[in-house]
């Protein structure tokens, strides 16, 4: 069907927002005149406008071009949330950036404002009512990427990936002290005390085995800027290798906690971020990357740092 194109002259009776202008040049709904707008279907004074509360005065032009046989319907918002953004999305699963101070699930304690919990908040603002469904977890004080599935069949197909070690997972941290090798691996099995502190230990029953590989990016005066390739992805075992080779994470409060302390440190976060995460989507089979740039925490203790 052919476009429909309208447009009217806003005088005095009529400025005020552009919506109400829409609404009356298409005789559609407020819910309609959104969906328009969100469509790119209005301009003003030949502009493109993507907001129904645009301000229009007396003499603006508004324009609109739309199939009258469609009904547009508004997109979904984003949430304004803290806790994290939004990198991809599509039917099948998400990516988010999480933020430094907030927990990937609730534990014993069933805290509130987790970060399973606020995407699924996020979901349920859809047509389809989905939540969020866990394949993998960053520590409280650790931002950076995770994928989510919405829906549980999806997570399972991720997760198995996550067992088979096919997943890239790349960190970066600032640590204690000027590491001397430019790279290597560490290996070792982790167990849990009764603090539920990780830490190296002979293989056993009750450990697990755990793989880190690390290259140096760059050396400072009494830090290293790392990169962090997980083979494994056990809790806390990026700090747990560091640490135990007497380079802790800054800003660690379990693991070399003294050590760990730095004048220019004053963030209440572990200066680690999950940089960089590769997976192939499980549906279309295709190779999916995603990077997230350091946060501004981390980039100006590295400016500040020779």
């Amino acid at each position: 069907m052919a476009m429909t194109v309208l447009s009217q002259t806003v005088d005095a009776d009529l400025a005020g927002r552009v919506d109400l202008v829409v609404r009356q040049l298409s005789g559609f709904s407020r819910s309609q005149v959104r969906g328009m707008v969100d469509h790119g279907c209005a301009k003003i004074n030949g502009g493109p406008c993507d907001d129904p509360a645009a301000a229009v005065v007396a003499g603006d032009v508004v324009t609109i071009c739309f199939n009258p046989a469609q009904r547009y319907h508004a997109k979904r918002k984003r949430l304004d949330d803290r806790t994290f953004s939004i990198e991809f999305e599509d039917e099948h699963l998400l990516v988010v950036n999480k933020s430094a101070g907030t927990l990937t699930v609730p534990t014993d304690r069933n805290e509130k404002n987790t970060l399973v919990e606020r995407v699924s908040i996020y979901l349920s603002h859809s047509r389809r009512k989905q939540q969020a469904w866990i394949v993998h977890r960053l520590d409280r004080d650790v931002s950076g990427l995770l994928v989510f599935g919405k829906q549980e069949q999806i997570a399972s197909r991720l997760i198995a990936q996550f067992k088979g070690r096919k997943p890239q997972r790349i960190y970066t941290a600032i640590v204690a002290g000027v590491m001397s090798l430019d790279g290597g691996t560490f290996r070792g099995h982790l167990a849990t005390g009764n603090n539920l502190d990780r830490y190296i230990a002979r293989p056993s029953a009750n450990t697990e085995a755990a793989i880190t590989h690390y290259r140096v990016l760059k050396r400072m005066s009494d830090t290293t800027l790392v990169e962090v390739t997980l083979e494994t992805g056990k809790r806390n075992q990026i700090r747990v290798h560091l640490a135990d080779c007497g380079h802790p994470v800054l800003g660690d409060p379990r693991y070399q906690t003294k050590q760990a302390t730095h004048s220019r440190w004053i963030r209440k976060r572990i200066a680690l971020h999950a940089r960089s995460l590769g997976f192939e989507h499980p549906i279309s089979g295709k190779v999916l990357n995603f990077e997230s740039s350091l946060p501004a925490a981390l980039e100006k203790f590295l400016a500040g740092s020779c």
